[in-house]
């Protein structure tokens, strides 16, 4: 099957392959749309179970990223790369060398950042071999983290901001007491859960990994759940912080949270599931909108901008969420809809 017949192809611009027998890398760069700027997106490692697995993630999180981008009002385009392998066991400096090499075979038409499974140090041997390369360092951090370039603190406080929003709208009160579960518990889950145990939430806390659960457990109060329990708890707020596709028909109507927000890309297993969404009076905060702090975040350092700019921000995730809600309520659409509509109301009007 050809990449344009795939189910997930959506006019994308480019899609690159690239296999490096020396180093192992098999990866996968996708280029959805330019039409505000030159593509951004991370470069995730992941097991994936087949190269079609690869594909389908890849042309999903591209296609994510044009869209937030265009809601989060950055002047730049979607991309994404997918890296084929376990970062826990096949991660080798010869491997970043090949992707770094691979990225800059695109000339500057897709720019790379930090996804699950790359961390900086890997970012910043990619940079020795591309000039393509971003969030290989900080120039500042907004709530005492190090500046090391590191995208999930603003990723992690544009996900609280948004939830803060949506508990608002949907339930009309503060984070204190609210019940939240998160489903996930790595570099941004966790942020996440600091930020609420600091505003008197209670949190369930589930991973695949024991540790990141474990140290919520012990420093945040939070109560520890199997990955198969903690979407359908007796919560308020269930926050994805994994992967994606996993809201589908059966784990909705399991659900008895009234409000959806979390950082996991491609949060909804099929479009049709944001009606269900709706139809059960679940709140849902579009993915790709409440995560976009990572990406604001690296725009503001490679600019000239400051601390208090980038908050301010990344702040105004909430207000767009609110937006979407109000607009959602008025044409009874569901909030993936809207917010589709919204940010194709704004790059598609640059292509013009």
């Amino acid at each position: 099957m050809s990449v344009f017949e795939h189910s997930e192809f959506d006019q994308h611009e480019q899609v690159a392959f690239c296999h490096d027998q020396a180093s192992g890398l098999k990866a996968i760069i996708a280029v959805h749309n330019t039409n505000l700027g030159p593509s951004l997106g991370g470069c995730r490692m992941w097991p994936y179970a087949s190269g079609e697995e690869a594909l389908t993630d890849v042309l999903r999180l591209s296609k994510g990223m044009t869209y937030k981008a265009a809601l989060a009002g950055l002047p730049q385009g979607g991309g994404k790369a997918v890296i084929i392998g376990d970062p826990r066991k096949d991660k080798s400096p010869e491997l970043m060398e090949a992707m770094g090499k691979f990225v800059n075979t695109l000339g500057g038409k897709y720019i790379t950042a930090e996804d699950s499974g790359i961390s900086v140090t890997d970012l910043q041997k990619m940079a020795e071999f591309s000039d393509y390369i971003s969030g290989t360092s900080g120039k500042f951090c907004f709530d005492g983290s190090p500046n090391d370039g590191n995208p999930a603190p603003g990723t992690a406080y544009g996900v609280f901001v948004g939830l803060k929003a949506s508990v608002e709208y949907a339930l009309n009160r503060d984070l204190k007491g609210v019940k939240v579960a998160i489903q996930g518990m790595g570099h941004v889950g966790y942020r996440l859960a600091r930020h609420l145990h600091e505003q008197g939430a209670e949190l369930f806390v589930a991973d695949i990994f024991p540790e990141g659960p474990a140290k919520a457990a012990e420093e945040f109060g939070a109560t520890v759940v199997t990955t198969d329990e903690i979407l359908s708890l007796d919560v308020d707020v269930v926050a994805p912080c994994a992967m994606g596709a996993i809201l589908t028909i059966d784990s909705v109507n399991s659900m008895k949270a009234k409000v959806v927000a979390g950082a996991a890309n491609n949060q909804l297993a099929t479009e049709s599931v944001g009606e269900l969404l709706r139809e059960k009076g679940v709140l849902y905060a579009p993915d790709y909108v409440i995560n976009a702090g990572g990406i604001i975040d690296i725009y503001h350092q490679q600019g000239d901008s400051t601390a208090e700019r980038l908050r301010l921000h990344i702040e105004q995730i909430g207000q767009t969420l609110k937006d979407i809600y109000a607009r959602s309520e008025a044409e009874s659409l569901p909030t993936n809809l809207v917010a589709n509509l919204m940010a194709e109301e704004t790059f598609k009007k640059a292509a013009n």
